[in-house]
């Protein structure tokens, strides 16, 4: 019997032009928390779709409990005990809890006929394990982020998972949320469950994990016992360099307001929210979950309307409706959710690129297709986006 209830050796994944994963290692051992960190590209939504059986590995070998495993679709993974919670929950927001619990595994009585009654007494049983006295008959959708995760971990308890990955859990969870979660997975942990934690968030790590293992540009780098890792140890084996060389903080000569919001109101969500943000400086917006910060930036950039206040540029009083007025003012919004709103995924990176600017690259009434190029090449080699060509759909990276 193996140590490890799954293990990863020498996996590699080639996309068109790019290597993923280059002989990438992972192991992971009963009722241990491991935690997965990594720059953001380094390959770790590869390496979850690897385990899940998104993604068919181009070499190496797959093991749950020293058996070696071929997984060809999702249902292969599953039926060997892994579980995945992704950062963007697959919860159907309309359906009851039961129903996002027994999706695909629904009961039956004798008759042929779905057994809600059982259903419903098994769902509010495995909820109550993870902490959550809520009604399983009610949409899932009605309920909060952290409940709705806990359907997510729910239904992963339910096939009887050997392991589960947890996908930057906290990303979206406020303090207790998080107090919640953490506590969760000890439970987990103490049911010899394994879990992957992956995690931007070091403290996180330290507060949870019993191992940290490192990848960097597709590539395994370092596992450790989490005493023999700290926070610096951590970042430059993460980046591939020592902190000398990381970015210091830099003290900007404070310039001029750019931007200036005056008493900003949206009905429910906004209430007399004033700031001012300085040319050669970084404002931060800090509070917890529900607290406003998205809803803030949306209302400036035009995506959300606004019922009060003011927006000036560079001390002049604009009118934003729109996101177009918005771009035209010299603003642009990185969203949080890069699959739904900000990004076209069916298109290519040269599209997505050109698509908030599309008047700029225009001679006339035609594309200037030498200038997309060249300006689109800049920013994949300053950006470090891997990818095989500008002309690579995006929903395919």
């Amino acid at each position: 019997m193996s140590e490890y209830v799954v293990e990863l050796k020498n996996c590699t994944k080639i996309f068109p032009g790019v290597k993923a994963l280059d002989k990438m290692q992972l192991s992971v051992k009963p009722g241990e928390i491991l935690g997965l960190i990594g720059e953001n590209g380094a390959g770790k939504s590869t390496l979850i779709k690897v385990l899940t059986g998104v993604h068919k590995p181009d070499e190496g070998e797959i093991y749950v409990e020293g058996k070696q495993m071929t997984f060809h679709n999702p249902n292969d993974s599953a039926a060997a005990g892994i579980a995945c919670v992704y950062q963007e929950l697959n919860i159907e927001k309309l359906l009851s809890i039961t129903d996002n619990i027994f999706i695909n595994k629904w009961k039956k009585g004798p008759m042929g006929l779905l057994d809600y009654a059982s259903m419903h007494k098994k769902a509010k049983e495995v909820m109550a394990s993870l902490g959550q006295d809520v009604d399983p008959t009610k949409p899932a959708g009605t309920f909060g982020m952290g409940v709705q995760q806990m359907i997510e971990i729910a239904k992963a308890v339910l096939i009887d998972a050997k392991m589960i990955i947890m996908d930057e859990p906290t990303s979206s969870l406020g303090e207790k949320e998080v107090e919640q979660l953490m506590k969760t997975c000890r439970d987990l942990k103490a049911r010899g469950i394994g879990i992957v934690f992956v995690s931007h968030k070091l403290e996180e790590l330290f507060e949870l994990c019993d191992r940290v293992e490192v990848i960097r540009d597709g590539q395994y780098i370092d596992t450790r016992d989490i005493k023999d890792w700290n926070n610096d140890s951590l970042i430059a084996a993460m980046v591939g360099r020592s902190l000398d060389n990381l970015f210091p903080k830099e003290f900007g000569v404070k310039g001029e307001v750019a931007l200036k919001a005056e008493h900003l109101e949206e009905g429910g969500v906004l209430h007399d929210v004033s700031f001012e943000a300085y040319r050669g400086q970084v404002l931060g917006f800090a509070g917890l979950v529900g607290a406003g910060r998205t809803e803030t930036m949306r209302a400036i950039f035009g995506a959300d309307p606004l019922d009060g206040g003011k927006i000036y540029i560079d001390g002049k009083e604009v009118t934003i409706k729109n996101p177009g007025q918005a771009i035209k003012a010299g603003i642009a919004f990185l969203t949080e959710d890069r699959k739904g709103q900000g990004l076209v995924l069916a298109e290519s990176i040269r599209n997505n690129l050109i698509l908030a600017n599309l008047k700029g690259f225009c001679d006339g009434a035609f594309l200037n297709q030498k200038r997309i190029m060249e300006i689109g090449t800049q920013n994949i080699e300053s950006l470090r986006i891997k990818t095989p060509s500008i002309d690579e759909i995006v929903g395919q990276l």
